[in-house]
Order: C-alpha cells, then sequence, then structure tokens
C-alpha cells in the first residue's frame, strides 16, 4: 500500500469515528468547547502497530493526561510495550504530542494506573512490567525467573504531565512471592479524600498464584486469579498490600479491576469475572477502611450482565447525591457498543444512562472533566476492536 494509501484509509477511518451518531446523547459538548469527540491515538501512527489499555486523569491545573500502551510490534499484549502520554489542556479537544513515560526497550511495560495526589498535585503513575521475551501464559506457568516476571513500578510528575521521573521497582513491597501474574488497574487510580484515610492513593490490581500442591499446574486455570488492592500513605513514596481477594474457588475470579471513592468515604471495587463459574461478567464489592479489606467478598452485579468479559471503568461523580458512573461494552457476547451506567446507591443497582455508538468498543477509563462535564477514553473501531482510542465528552446532565 502506498503513503498516500494509507494516509487516506487512516483519514476515512478516524472521520468515520467522528461522525458515528451517538445513541442517545445529544451530541453537544459542555459550553466554552466546540468538540464532543477527539482521536488521541490512531494505530499505525507515532511510530506504533497499535495502541491499547487508555487511562486518563485531570491534573490540578485542568490539563487532561490521556495515557496508553504504545505496542510496537502488533496487537498483542507481549513484545516491545512502552507506556506513552498525549496531554490537553482544552479538555480533550486537542492534543500535544506523544510522549513515552516508560520505554519497553524491547520488553513490556503498560497497565497505566495514574492517580492525582490530594496533598502536591504530583501526578503518581504506577506500572507493570514483564521481559519482552516471556508471555502470560509462561508466567502463570511459573516458568520465568522473577526478574523476567511481572513486576511493579512507580514514577512521578511534579510539572503537569510533562515530564515523569524514571520507574522505580516497588515489586518487594507489593508482591509476595507465592504470586505469578501481577497487573495494575489497568485504568485510572483514586486519591481518597474522606475520613482517616485522606490522602490515601489506592491502585486497585489483580494476581495470580500457583495451584496447590498436587493439583495439575497448567498456570492459566482462571480460578486462580484473585483481585487485590495496593495503597501508599505519602504520596507514592512506599506501598503497602490492601485487601487480597484469595477464595481461588473458581466461582468468582476477579481480574481487571477499577475502584471509586463513595460519598460516604467507602471505597467501591468493581472488577472483571476472568470466565467464573457464577452467572455474571462483573464482580463488585467495599471497602470500609480504606482498601485493607473488604466488608464482603466478591459478588457478582447483576445488573452489569450485558458487559462482556472486559476491562471496565467506574467514576464517582462530585456531591453527596451524586451518581456513581460506569463504562463498558454493552453487548454480552462481544467487545462492542461502549455504554455508561449510573448507580445512585454506591453500587448496589445500576442503570444504564446512555450508549455512545455501535461500533467495537474495549477497554474505556472515565474521568471528571468539570462539575458539568465527564470524559470517556476508549478504544474503538470501525472495523476492527483496537483502530483507535477516542475521547468523547459527556454532559454529567446526560447521565444523571
Amino acid at each position: 500500500m502506498t503513503i498516500l494509501s494509507r494516509t487516506l484509509s487512516r483519514t476515512f477511518l478516524v472521520t468515520a469515528v467522528l461522525l458515528t451518531a451517538p445513541l442517545t446523547t445529544t451530541g453537544t459538548a459542555s459550553a466554552g468547547t466546540g468538540c464532543t469527540s477527539s482521536v488521541p491515538y490512531l494505530s499505525g501512527e507515532g511510530g506504533y502497530d497499535t495502541y491499547r489499555i487508555p487511562a486518563t486523569v485531570t491534573t490540578r491545573r485542568g490539563t487532561v493526561l490521556a495515557f496508553a500502551e504504545g505496542r510496537h510490534d502488533g496487537a498483542g499484549d507481549t513484545g516491545n510495550i512502552d507506556v506513552v502520554l498525549r496531554r490537553s489542556t482544552d479538555g480533550g479537544c486537542t492534543w500535544g504530542p506523544l510522549t513515552v513515560v516508560a520505554a519497553g526497550e524491547g520488553d513490556t511495560r503498560g497497565n497505566p494506573a495514574p492517580v492525582v495526589d490530594p496533598r502536591t498535585g504530583a501526578v503518581v503513575l504506577v506500572t507493570s512490567y514483564n521481559s519482552g521475551a516471556v508471555t502470560e501464559a509462561e508466567i502463570m506457568r511459573g516458568e520465568v525467573t522473577p526478574e523476567e516476571s511481572r513486576r511493579v513500578f512507580v514514577q512521578r510528575s511534579l510539572d503537569d504531565g510533562r515530564h515523569f521521573t524514571t520507574p522505580r521497582d516497588i515489586t518487594r513491597q507489593v508482591k509476595p512471592a507465592n504470586w505469578r501474574w501481577y497487573a495494575t488497574g489497568p485504568g485510572h487510580a483514586i486519591a481518597l479524600r474522606k475520613g482517616p484515610y485522606a490522602g490515601r492513593l489506592v491502585v486497585a490490581s489483580n494476581h495470580s498464584v500457583a495451584p496447590p500442591a498436587g493439583s495439575a499446574d497448567t498456570g492459566q486455570e482462571p480460578k486462580y486469579y484473585g483481585g487485590h488492592a495496593i495503597y501508599s500513605d505519602d504520596a507514592g513514596l512506599s506501598w503497602r498490600v490492601g485487601f487480597v481477594d484469595d477464595s481461588y474457588d473458581g466461582d468468582s475470579n476477579a481480574n481487571e479491576s477499577t475502584a471509586a471513592e463513595l460519598p460516604d468515604g467507602r471505597v467501591y471495587f468493581n472488577s472483571r469475572d476472568q470466565l467464573g463459574a457464577s452467572a455474571g461478567n462483573r464482580l463488585d464489592a467495599h471497602s470500609g477502611d480504606g482498601a485493607e479489606t473488604l466488608d464482603l467478598p466478591y459478588t457478582v452485579q447483576p445488573d452489569l450482565n450485558d458487559v462482556p468479559v472486559v476491562e471496565a471503568s467506574v467514576l464517582q461523580l462530585p456531591g453527596q447525591d451524586a451518581p456513581l458512573l460506569f463504562s463498558g461494552p454493552s453487548v454480552p457476547t462481544a467487545r462492542q457498543s461502549m455504554a455508561v451506567w449510573r448507580s445512585a446507591d454506591g453500587g448496589s443497582t445500576f442503570t444504564k444512562a446512555l450508549t455512545l455508538s455501535q461500533q467495537r468498543a474495549a477497554y474505556s477509563d472515565l474521568v471528571s472533566l468539570d462539575r458539568r462535564t465527564v470524559g470517556i477514553l476508549y478504544e474503538t473501531g470501525v472495523t476492527g476492536t483496537y483502530e483507535t482510542i477516542e475521547f468523547r465528552r459527556l454532559p454529567v446532565a446526560d447521565l444523571s
């Protein structure tokens, strides 16, 4: 294919994405802006084959940071993968140049989980790592060295996301020796603002363990997945493991996870159910002690049964009576039709608020832009699920 043909094809793709009419939104951005959507990441551009795994936060200065994995060699989860970033100073309408926050240099860096520290305004970014020469299956079977296996890193930015420190390894603080797979988020982490845990940074995460002695060690059975949280009380300098979902019974297999602080100070956790025997693809739970323990174990959230097995996002809107939002695809058997649900009772029940489009769609992350506008950064495409990462602005009035 010629350079001109590739350019025209990508131009058509972006135009098709931006012109697809929302099904139940008005299509009007909040006052003072001239956009409803933009495309910060277009696969095939910027030296990367594919962009995946979106994560987004708004800084203290109002800058929107859109993180992703830049995958050099293809759409797969292993190989040479960087954590990349684009910044927007106009609420997600236009984006600055792409920067590399954590370079894979042949290895795999990803699962970005950013959060803004409320005390300092610093952007704290937690990510996962493994050797680019190994696969998830090999890691889960225990066939790799600790150096090659999943590790956890933290970085900080003190200048509104323009520059980040070199990744610092915190694996020994947050990964017990018997854990194999490990993943932070993906999607934004949270900073607690209420009660005795105010200022705590919480990252919803997941892991796998080895099968019990005497069991077949295929290392790939989903029932050995579990959710957990890590947290920091000193702006990301040191970290501890909070609750650990260690049932490993195959009924509910907590996997990629997301969190929100509710108006009453409890932390709400929502997780992908990785092929559990229970009748549902989403699990949730609450913590009343800042993510150190769960009030009750993860259980199926039946109001989200339309969501397939996929990563998703939650966001608590500001205000005592404001809703909790959830985003994810809305076709139970396919990654398609990105939608947003709302809960008026802290995640006990959910109601679908709107569907963004009927296009293919997968991972997403929600972010508060201002009191009238929410943003969603999500994977989508016209003919393929991972053609673009789109940013859509949604009026809060359409979600409440």
